[in-house]
């Protein structure tokens, strides 16, 4: 995990500190001796694939600068029910404190690695890449982003500047898909991608003939994204987008598209059971 990730993670940490503990941690503080010291595992629940285990690791040494890590199943690896992911010991009220506000990053971005890892299973076999999408909860792009790696699929655009997409609306206002590629394409660098979001054959054939790079299919039957396929030959690279379940993605796979974005990878996340136990 990159210093990036671990500083959007520390200015969450402070947000989440904040709200839940405000004065102080009332029970564990008038019930535990303050110099004593325990240690402590976190338990898979369930089936999965583990992320965050930096981020938890961050969250007790804010509470514990000493406390001793020890990191057992690694992010990226999947864990079975029972599974041992960390042992850590240290200061029983940091344990105790801290353990809420890590299991909460670490629940979150090992629910979105597991739905990726699913998601990656379903392609298996094809050339398809799973795309996530900008619908991440708000200040935890870089940790959304980063979970969605560790489950095999991949990032599409991180934000708004580091790549072009023309969608419905931004063609309206330019009057077309050729007028709004043109306009936009003398005003950026080289480098930087343009992808045209396409209802229909029609604007698939627009795109095309703006020569812009990626298309992607919004929308589309699967018997549409097939024509759209065989329209586009390899002249662009092709995302389908819209309503992708991971009951349809395989189908969708078969029609020829590069990449399929999927934006219940981060916004509909089901956080992975995940406890902590005191052993010691």
């Amino acid at each position: 995990m990159d210093e990036k990730i671990l500083k959007s993670a520390e200015v969450l940490f402070n947000l989440a500190y904040a709200e839940d503990i405000g004065d102080g941690d009332i029970t564990t503080n008038n019930l535990i001796p303050p110099n004593k010291n325990k240690t402590a595992i976190l338990v898979a629940k369930e089936e999965g694939v583990v992320a965050g285990l930096p981020v938890a690791e961050m969250v007790f040494k804010k509470f514990d600068g000493k406390l001793q890590w020890k990191t057992i199943l690694p992010d990226g690896s999947k864990v079975k029910q029972g599974d041992i992911i960390a042992e850590f010991k240290g200061n029983y009220r940091a344990l105790l404190t801290g353990e809420r506000k890590a299991l909460n990053f670490l629940q979150r971005l090992s629910g979105i690695a597991s739905y990726a890892s699913k998601c990656m299973k379903e392609v298996e076999g094809t050339k398809v890449e799973i795309l996530d999408t900008r619908k991440t909860l708000p200040g935890y792009r870089y940790l959304d982003k980063y979970a969605v790696r560790m489950g095999g699929a991949s990032n599409h655009r991180f934000g708004l500047y580091d790549m072009v997409m023309i969608k419905d609306n931004h063609i309206q206002v330019a009057g077309g898909i050729k007028q709004a590629v043109e306009a936009i394409r003398n005003k950026i660098p080289k480098s930087i991608k343009i992808e045209v979001e396409t209802t229909n054959l029609d604007m698939v054939q627009e795109a095309l003939d703006a020569d812009v790079d990626i298309i992607m299919l919004d929308n589309m039957s699967s018997r549409l994204m097939t024509e759209a396929v065989k329209l586009i030959n390899k002249k662009a690279k092709i995302e389908a987008s819209g309503n992708m379940t991971i009951k349809r993605i395989r189908k969708v796979a078969g029609t020829g598209v590069d990449y399929i974005s999927i934006g219940a990878l981060t916004h509909s996340v089901k956080a992975l059971d995940i406890s902590q136990r005191i052993i010691d």
